[in-house]
C-alpha cells in the first residue's frame, strides 16, 4: 500500500461527498445530490485503487475518473434543461 497525502485526502473528501449526497438525497430526493454521491462514489473508488498501488495510467482508474465526471456533466445537463 503507497501512502500519498494528497490521494488520501482526495479519498476522505470524496467519501464525505458521497455521504453528504446520499443523505441529501434521502432527505429532500434531489436527484442532482444522488448524481453527485455516484460521481464521488467513482473517484473514491479510483483514489483508493491508487493507494492499493495501481498507477495512475491504468485504464481501470483512467475509465472510472472519466465515469465520474460524465456523471457530473450529466447531471448538470440535466438540471440546467429542467424548466
Amino acid at each position: 500500500m503507497v501512502f500519498d497525502v494528497t490521494t488520501t485526502m482526495n479519498l476522505i473528501f470524496s467519501l464525505i461527498i458521497v455521504i453528504l449526497g446520499l443523505w441529501v438525497f434521502k432527505i429532500k430526493k434531489y436527484l442532482l445530490a444522488l448524481y453527485i454521491a455516484l460521481a464521488f462514489a467513482l473517484f473514491a473508488f479510483s483514489q483508493l485503487a491508487i493507494l492499493l498501488g495501481s498507477t495512475s495510467t491504468n485504464i481501470l482508474i483512467i475509465t472510472f475518473r472519466s465515469l465520474g465526471y460524465l456523471v457530473i456533466i450529466f447531471a448538470l445537463l440535466i438540471e440546467a434543461l429542467k424548466k
